[in-house]
């Protein structure tokens, strides 16, 4: 029975192996990076502007972009979702009132969400730094992953 493969028969190493997982993904995309750290840091940017001050639905939308310099442009899909969770996990409250004969919901922070973006801000400077160092390894020609360990000893 002849032998099928993707390489000669003679050559000991595995095929190459295609450049998406076998659950469709591709990581060599920057946009599958760019959409994974956006809905990441959508949860982090709504508690920052709501720990600026109570806002509207929409107007966190706005807040959120313009903070990020259009980096995290969060759609009603994604903000509306993230608000219902984070007023069922008592991390702010919403008021209700009517304006020109519609409804609005204001968002503010309580004490929980206020201490929720302090951690969340000391958890992501972390990863920062993280970063910051992988970037730095990840640029040093001939490095091998593991080679240079962060400042912490910590990460990757």
């Amino acid at each position: 029975m002849p032998r099928t493969s993707m390489h000669r028969i003679d050559d000991d190493r595995p095929p190459a192996r295609p450049a998406r997982s076998r659950s469709g993904v591709d990581y060599t995309s920057r946009e599958y990076w760019n959409g994974t750290i956006k809905m990441s840091l959508s949860k982090f940017f709504i508690l920052c502007v709501l720990h600026e001050r109570p806002m509207h639905g929409y107007d966190i939308a706005r807040a959120v972009q313009r903070t990020t310099r259009g980096c995290c442009s969060p759609s009603e899909g994604t903000i509306y979702p993230v608000l219902r969770e984070f007023e069922e996990g008592g991390y702010l409250t919403v008021a209700s009132e009517v304006v020109q004969g519609r409804e609005r919901k204001t968002y503010r922070l309580t004490a929980k969400g206020r201490e929720a973006f302090r951690v969340a801000v000391a958890a992501w400077m972390e990863v920062t730094a993280c970063l910051a160092e992988s970037g730095r390894v990840a640029a040093r020609p001939g490095n091998r992953r593991g080679a240079a360990k962060s400042a912490a000893g910590e990460c990757c």
